[in-house]
């Protein structure tokens, strides 16, 4: 398994956060939720953008000739149609023999292209998968809401899954919830509901200004949300791989922030060293925090070639997955 991710290169530090919203110091914003500065995609970057550059780094030295499937991941699409990975497949120059296939995934959404490659690979439909994840938040924000511009960030990562890795790749535990989808919502711009230019903005309680053409999230119901099926998930992820926690070696959750990470580590009773908790320099990139975690933990040799890690997403759905990977 090979990973690579990109950063778009205009970065949006705590300080100038502050500047916008100066009741909100840049030293409690990384102190209270990990972050101190995230990637912002330019005005004309898009998911798509970003997904070829990572792309293109983790096909080098590879012979592209060999993917054979390309699966992207992204809740922010460049058209309505067509797919994104129809597209990816043209730009990035792939054989026209190669499946392609866009998934609307969030958070989990790594873990679910894991287990879609793992699928293709076992039953034998492809060989080499290009599994990417992009996403470009950012474009969602209102530019007043100063809770999701301190946590978002844009990014996008791109990992090769070959049949070789088959035997690396564990059993998964995935779980869906759409009861709780309005809590993490873009109501206005799709079919349902079009973009409305004429709609009403609304301050909360906590300052942060938004409309149903922006992001909206319920910072308490997704915190409530994740508390109450994360231990569960990674009980359930042991058992079925019969794995007690003590053998995992390292765990790489979702980076949704700072204090929900630390709240569950403690819930689930983690050790601190086994534990990956940083959203410092790229804050939370949606479904391709995960990826970027997992190889900043390789390239730190943090996580070694042997290695169990456990991985776990969770969140927009709502939706949650894990499965567990042999380094």
């Amino acid at each position: 398994m090979k990973i690579e991710y990109y950063l778009p290169a205009t970065v949006f530090t705590n300080q100038d956060l502050e500047k916008i919203f100066p009741k909100l110091p840049a030293a409690i914003v990384e102190e209270k939720i990990g972050i101190r500065e995230r990637h912002i995609s330019a005005q004309n970057e898009t998911a798509l953008d970003l997904a070829i550059e990572a792309s293109k780094m983790v096909l080098e030295g590879f012979d592209k000739d060999r993917i054979d499937f390309i699966l992207l991941c992204t809740q922010s699409p460049d058209y309505f149609l067509p797919s994104g990975s129809c597209i990816l497949q043209d730009k990035l120059g792939l054989i026209t023999g190669a499946g392609a296939l866009d998934f609307n995934l969030g958070c989990s959404g790594y873990i679910y292209g894991l287990a879609l490659a793992k699928g293709l690979l076992q039953s034998r439909i492809a060989t080499n998968v290009l599994l990417v994840t992009a996403e470009t938040y950012s474009k969602y924000v209102h530019p007043r809401d100063r809770a999701n511009r301190a946590i978002f960030g844009d990014g996008a990562a791109a990992t090769i899954i070959q049949l070789s890795d088959l035997e690396k790749i564990h059993g998964f535990e995935l779980g869906t919830d759409g009861s709780g989808y309005g809590n993490l919502i873009v109501t206005n711009g799709a079919l349902r509901q079009p973009y409305n230019e004429t709609v009403k903005e609304t301050l909360d309680e906590n300052g942060n200004l938004y409309s149903p053409n922006h992001l909206y999230m319920n910072g308490q119901e997704i915190f409530n949300f994740t508390i109450e099926k994360v231990p569960g998930l990674i009980e359930k992820i042991l058992k079925k791989n019969n794995f007690t926690i003590e053998e995992i070696d390292y765990f790489i959750f979702h980076q949704a922030n700072k204090y929900m990470l630390e709240y569950l580590r403690k819930k689930i009773r983690i050790p601190s060293e086994k534990f990956h908790n940083n959203t410092l320099l790229s804050g939370n990139t949606v479904s391709s925090t995960i990826p970027i975690a997992l190889k900043e933990s390789m390239n730190l040799n943090i996580i070694k070639p042997g290695d169990k890690v456990l991985l776990a997403g969770f969140g927009v759905g709502y939706s949650w997955g894990a499965t567990i990977l042999e380094i």
